[in-house]
């Protein structure tokens, strides 16, 4: 995406916000034709056939992109943003959660339509004074906040879903190693460490366990990763349990230069970090799988 526009967002699990406007010029179109060029990148080089919103502002592309099916884009029609959102719940408002649209239900207010329609201080009274204006501001069809192209992330996952259903505890095990060596990896390219790991299981009969442990410190050093991850699922006693898939997810995410380490007298400690580093040099020369844990290797 960032051959089309500098100003790209992550949303994850699996959106991303583009900021259009610089871009227009450059390329010489329009708006809906240039989403169609961003679609086209993203089903060529990754096979992703993705939904698309096109607005004004963020979050009436965000509602858009919800209301299109996969393959289709949904524009919302130019000077007219305000009367295609009145009958959208009040949740897809930035700023209105459970909470919010719980609290506004009990009232009798559930749309975008009825917040618009609200006096400024009855919504206050209710929410408070920069809620209130924010919430009143978005429904009207305006939203003040601009796509921030390094936004930090509340949090990284990675999953993999299993060829069949898996009995086998050596498959398990290469699955999470998989997963949190994928995690080290993106957490040291962002320059961020992780201070809490989550271990999610899904099973063949559709059920799930996860499980969460907090690091001793926060890292971003793949063993370190490894050996909590692997902790989880050794606790989870799967002998039995017929896997379908398995979910990584570190979130508690920090600046790396700005988290401490506990110093070592263990110099084998040292030298893996030295080796991992190597490591992450050699994968962004040759690729991702350059390098990989002698566990995975086939």
């Amino acid at each position: 995406m960032h051959g089309i526009t500098p100003h790209v967002r992550a949303m994850p699990p699996d959106a991303v916000q583009l900021d259009l406007t610089s871009a227009l010029r450059y390329f010489g179109l329009g708006p809906y034709d240039l989403v169609q060029l961003a679609k086209l990148r993203l089903l060529a080089l990754h096979g992703i056939d993705a939904a698309a919103g096109l607005g004004g502002n963020r979050m009436l592309a965000t509602v858009a992109a919800g209301a299109s099916p996969p393959g289709a884009t949904t524009q919302v029609p130019d000077g007219r943003a305000a009367d295609w959102l009145r009958p959208w719940p009040v949740s897809v408002l930035p700023g209105a959660g459970r909470g919010t649209a719980e609290l506004l239900g009990r009232y009798g207010v559930r749309t975008v339509g009825q917040v618009a329609d609200l006096p400024a201080a009855t919504l206050q009274r209710l929410l408070g004074a920069g809620p209130a204006r924010l919430l009143a501001e978005c429904a009207r069809g305006h939203d003040p906040r601009p796509v921030r192209s390094r936004e930090a992330v509340a949090s990284l996952s990675e999953d993999l879903v299993l060829d069949r259903d898996c009995l086998d505890p050596v498959r398990h095990h290469r699955a999470v190693l998989t997963l949190t060596d994928r995690i080290g990896r993106r957490l040291r390219a962002e320059q961020q460490v992780t201070g809490r790991l989550t271990l999610t299981v899904r099973y063949a009969d559709r059920g799930s366990t996860t499980r969460t442990r907090a690091l001793p410190e926060p890292t971003g050093h793949s063993p370190a990763l490894a050996t909590a991850a692997l902790g989880l699922l050794a606790a989870l006693g799967l002998q039995r349990a017929r896997v379908r898939a398995f979910a990584v997810r570190a979130d508690a995410l920090l600046p790396a230069a700005g988290a401490s380490r506990q110093l070592s007298l263990d110099p084998g400690d040292d030298r893996a970090r030295a080796a991992e580093a190597a490591a992450d040099r050699a994968r962004r020369r040759f690729g991702p799988e350059a390098v990989r844990p002698a566990t995975l290797a086939d």
